[in-house]
């Protein structure tokens, strides 16, 4: 009489299943891939083009914006005009040589732009630039 390796249904299965973990890993991946371009939405401005070279970014720039009714915003907070200056000093410590890029809306006066571009160079700031869209053919 010999022994028949025959599995009995009481037994346990050892192996790990893995297609669920798998499942719950992609539609995670699908998840994160669609929320992290929305992630990065500030204040809608719609830039002028423009095909001079980008700068290089060597740390993190103060970005402020003007939008098409003329109102200007710290990154994406809207700050009244005459608070500008002294909202800038307290986000960079009083660093003057913080570099700030202006992003003013294609479609407003171009005097409001060189008002605030003004105003950040009386107040001290040296690191002032335009940002545009790159030009396209």
């Amino acid at each position: 009489m010999g022994f028949q390796i025959n599995r009995s249904s009481k037994e346990p299965i050892s192996e790990i299943n893995v297609t669920p973990f798998v499942d719950v890993m992609l539609v995670l991946l699908i998840i994160f891939m669609v929320t992290a371009p929305l992630l990065t939405v500030g204040v809608q401005v719609d830039l002028p083009e423009s095909s001079a070279d980008s700068l290089p970014d060597d740390q993190e720039p103060l970005t402020l914006s003007i939008n098409s009714k003329g109102e200007v915003f710290i990154q994406e907070h809207q700050v009244a005009f005459d608070k500008i200056i002294p909202k800038i000093l307290a986000i960079s410590n009083n660093r003057t040589d913080t570099r700030i890029y202006v992003r003013g809306d294609k479609t407003i006066n171009y005097g409001r732009v060189l008002e605030v571009m003004g105003m950040l160079s009386g107040g001290g700031f040296s690191k002032v630039a335009l940002i545009s869209e790159p030009y396209k053919n």
